[in-house]
């Protein structure tokens, strides 16, 4: 085959998308809860975000519509009242600091106090609940002593549901107070789709402002010596409706913040990674707990779980989900630390989404939002399955009826896919839901050619006798991928089977992912000069992959240095490793947990 058989389209362009916002917010939540918008300014909460199964989408509350730039009041804000003088906790310095890459903690000294405070939304067992603590902490170091109004106020300006973008509520915002000093927070029409309840730990002035932007506060007084400490805290609850959330922060009160979080610090403990380097164990975890908390969620309507692409407002795939993100991406992340979730979520994936395999992008509840059928996601099952078990050990999960169904389906969606003479498969689009230029992908078909093995060990025998043989498949993608002569051979990213062939990587589903799905040794001679001819590259899915490849040292230290979007995975960065757009992408961290683990334990590969 001549080099005339060959095209490209490639252009130089500027990353287009939606900007990172300017405010490096701090970020926490848990399955049930987010918590994306909290301000290094002033420690405030700008905004609280849940999943609603029936709205299929993110149910959202804030003291502000601009509420993703930092515009206007606080959901939530700390209030200081030190011997009658108010203190404006954003007049000095906050240091911060990610205590198990998960829970923002802040310290500020204001005059002679000092303050601690810790946000957390409970996790663990007997500790997951759908609600969050804001603890402080004051200490007097000074001489004289201090009458101290400590307090949490804030503002309901605006409500919205967003599946990829924002749509506000068009009935009031209310904000009422209970018979249990209890500030409620939701909506006028009835039903809604959630509220929430805001109290204190102990006896608490309780005041309500009404209007249409309605506020509330809650203050607590304390009197410290010189020397002496004292601590208060506020719960925060969500429920589907007020009462519910009102129960919810009653649970939370009378469990007491300290054991909530003592309960959240032993259960994230139980996630942290290990690879011998500090510095990566740290950044594994942190994206870890990204993808765990917020490309995970349970529906505040439903108590079930779901994947979705980010539960962070500014990610522009928000609530959507391809079969491949969520199998592929997400589920290897939860796994390294959380097996049963990971077994979970692959059997609650078969039976919101397996019905139509790779058929395209989905909603959380497995409706249909764009059409567009990918190899990769009508592989994606049997891939995930059988990862799962090598990981794991736990072969029961073929037991379940629900996975061997998908399986089934699957596989007859791929065969329905096969060429009559060669043992490729087509393809619609690219897995970031672009046409694909040719019809047979190298990515799709190596990832077929996984899948293939996996049927034949996860199918029953008279099944497993119809699976195309998966070493057919990896010597036709010698056949009709490589291109160029003796010495100077590549892989090609699609092809017709007729002769032409197209070497443009695909940036979502690059070729140098090839060793992790088998088709090929990393040491492969063509498919290193593959990954010399595409070489770095402004999408951080090209970035992860080359973590396999012959610049997999460089590229771990250069993901160690990365600032990426705030810590958190971004789908375009600088050469610097700078997000440039579509910022706080849950989905993707956990990409980059997931390989970067792999590389280093599989590979032993370790920073240049």
């Amino acid at each position: 085959m001549s080099e005339d058989n060959l095209t490209s389209s490639a252009t130089e362009s500027t990353p287009t998308g939606v900007p990172v916002p300017a405010i490096p917010w701090q970020v926490t939540g848990n399955h049930w809860l987010a918590l994306p918008c909290i301000h290094p300014g002033d420690a405030s909460i700008h905004a609280v975000g849940l999943l609603h199964r029936g709205a299929r989408a993110a149910v959202e509350f804030a003291g502000h519509a601009d509420f993703v730039q930092g515009q206007g009041p606080a959901l939530a804000r700390p209030r200081l009242v030190v011997d009658g003088q108010a203190v404006a906790l954003g007049s000095g310095r906050i240091a911060w600091e990610r205590a198990l890459q998960w829970l923002p903690t802040f310290t500020a000294q204001v005059g002679d106090l000092l303050l601690r405070g810790t946000i957390f939304a409970p996790f663990g067992q007997d500790a997951d609940m759908a609600g969050a603590v804001y603890a402080m902490a004051l200490e007097n170091r000074g001489n004289v002593p201090h009458t101290i109004d400590v307090g949490l106020e804030g503002t309901l300006g605006h409500r919205q549901i967003r599946v990829r973008t924002p749509r506000p509520a068009e009935d009031a915002h209310r904000i009422t107070r209970s018979a249990h000093d209890v500030v409620l927070l939701d909506g006028a029409a009835v039903p809604g789709l959630a509220a929430l309840a805001v109290a204190a730990d102990g006896e608490a002035v309780v005041q309500v402002g009404e209007g249409a932007t309605p506020t509330y506060a809650l203050t607590r007084t304390v009197t410290l010596a010189p020397g002496e400490r004292a601590e208060v805290a506020f719960y925060l609850a969500a429920g589907p409706e007020r009462d519910g959330a009102e129960a919810t922060c009653a649970v939370m009160r009378r469990r007491g913040w300290r054991p909530l979080l003592t309960a959240t610090r032993d259960a994230l403990r139980m996630l942290e990674q290990s690879t011998g380097v500090e510095t990566l164990d740290a950044l594994i975890t942190r994206h870890l707990c990204f993808a765990y908390f917020f490309s995970v969620g349970r529906a505040l309507d439903d108590a079930h779980f779901y994947i979705v692409r980010s539960r962070a407002p500014w990610c522009p795939s928000g609530m959507t989900i391809r079969d491949w993100e969520a199998l592929a991406w997400t589920v290897p992340a939860v796994q390294l630390a959380d097996a049963p979730l990971a077994r979970e979520l692959i059997l609650r994936m078969c039976e919101v989404h397996g019905y139509a395999p790779g058929r395209g992008v989905h909603y959380l509840d497995g409706t249909l939002y764009e059409p567009g059928f990918t190899l990769e996601g009508a592989a994606a099952y049997a891939v995930s399955a059988e990862r799962y078990i090598r990981e794991t050990g736990d072969d029961q999960i073929v037991e379940e009826g629900v996975l061997a169904d998908t399986l089934y389906l699957s596989h007859d969606d791929l065969v329905a896919r096969r060429d009559a003479q060669h043992p490729l498969y087509r393809t619609e689009v690219t897995l970031d839901g672009r046409p694909t230029p040719l019809p047979f992908s190298l990515h799709g078909n190596a990832v077929v050619a996984f899948a293939m093995d996996a049927f034949k060990k996860l199918l029953d025998e008279e099944g497993a006798k119809e699976v195309q043989d998966p070493a057919a498949i990896r010597a036709a993608l010698r056949r009709h991928f490589v291109t160029g002569g003796e010495g100077k051979s590549t892989f090609a990213a699609s092809a017709d089977l007729r002769g032409e062939r197209t070497i443009d990587d695909d940036q979502v589903g690059s070729a140098l992912w090839l060793p992790l799905w088998e088709a090929i040794d990393r040491t492969d001679s063509t498919y290193r000069r593959t990954a010399k001819r595409i070489g770095a590259s402004e999408a951080l899915t090209v970035q992860i992959a080359r973590l396999l490849g012959p610049d997999a040292g460089e590229m771990v230290e250069w993901l160690r240095r990365a600032p990426l979007a705030n810590g958190w995975a971004a789908s375009r960065t600088d050469a610097d490793g700078r997000a440039q757009v579509d910022g706080g992408d849950a989905a993707l961290s956990g990409l980059l947990a997931a390989t970067l683990w792999f590389a280093v334990h599989a590979h032993g590969v370790r920073p240049n």
